[in-house]
């Protein structure tokens, strides 16, 4: 199997391995991969996932040879999205030719990115909540040279990620980008040594899984959701969605910190 699951408490790590094709996607890894996201969503035992792709290679697009074989007056077939109907998780909405990147999840995903993360590979990793890179990893719109589009949210997220000029700059010239400049432009969070990503990535998820979690999901809810809303909106939307959070968690975090828990920045007793 091209997908698999590990588990640590609460954290999955969520492993694409078709190392033959420096993890290239194919339609049973897509649907593997989109399977997995939506049961990491659903498990309420799960907190944070880590993406990563195994061999070395996080994900060097989608497959080239299937693409090949597809019919060119309709593509995409089933995987086009209705201009109609409801749009959301799971069965109302296709999965994205690359799995996972049309789905919107409840929970963090981190990209732990060891080696090309490139064309419809670089479209997961800013799917992610944010990246980190080995050294040597980095992205690219290598798919330019073949006239295939970014059609897995690359166009969507990179402007928001990185701007609109400096994406459109990595969009139209198709260029590497490798991971010491997404680090100085924000286009990843963290930087590791080679073979690190995977490490760091999944320290930082236990991390995050430490915390109370109807907090977490209402804060990254409401700071995705925001986005293209007036101050206003955005202040009325973040009131509503911080208040079941306030009252499931915060009041009880409140009276540990009472009882002499977490002060002066120590996290290192929290519960």
């Amino acid at each position: 199997m091209a997908v698999r699951i590990e588990k640590s408490g609460t954290v999955w790590t969520v492993i694409h391995d078709r190392p033959e094709a420096r993890n290239a996607m194919d339609p049973a890894s897509a649907d593997a991969l989109t399977a997995a996201f939506l049961e990491f969503d659903a498990d309420k035992k799960a907190s944070v996932a880590v993406f990563y792709g195994a061999g070395g290679a996080f994900c060097a697009g989608w497959d080239l040879k299937y693409v090949s074989t597809l019919n060119a007056e309709y593509p995409l077939g089933e995987l086009d999205i209705p201009s109609i109907g409801t749009h959301g998780n799971g069965g109302e909405i296709p999965r994205g030719p690359l799995g996972p990147s049309r789905l919107e999840l409840d929970k963090p995903v981190i990209a732990a990115i060891e080696g090309p993360a490139v064309a419809g590979g670089m479209e997961l990793g800013l799917w992610c909540d944010f990246r980190v890179m080995a050294k040597e990893a980095y992205f690219g719109v290598y798919c330019r040279r073949w006239g295939v589009p970014l059609i897995d949210g690359g166009t969507v997220r990179l402007p928001r990620i990185v701007g609109q000029g400096r994406a459109l700059e990595i969009i139209l010239t198709g260029r590497k980008v490798p991971a010491e400049e997404c680090l100085d432009i924000g286009l990843c969070e963290y930087v590791t040594p080679k073979g690190g990503a995977r490490a760091k990535a999944e320290e930082l998820a236990q991390e995050i899984a430490r915390f109370p979690q109807v907090c977490v999901r209402a804060d990254r809810r409401s700071a995705i959701k925001s986005h293209g809303l007036t101050v206003r909106d955005a202040l009325i939307q973040e009131w509503y969605n911080g208040r079941e959070a306030l009252i499931k968690d915060g009041v009880a975090g409140a009276s540990r910190f009472k009882d002499g828990l977490g002060r002066h920045g120590d996290f290192a007793k929290i519960r």
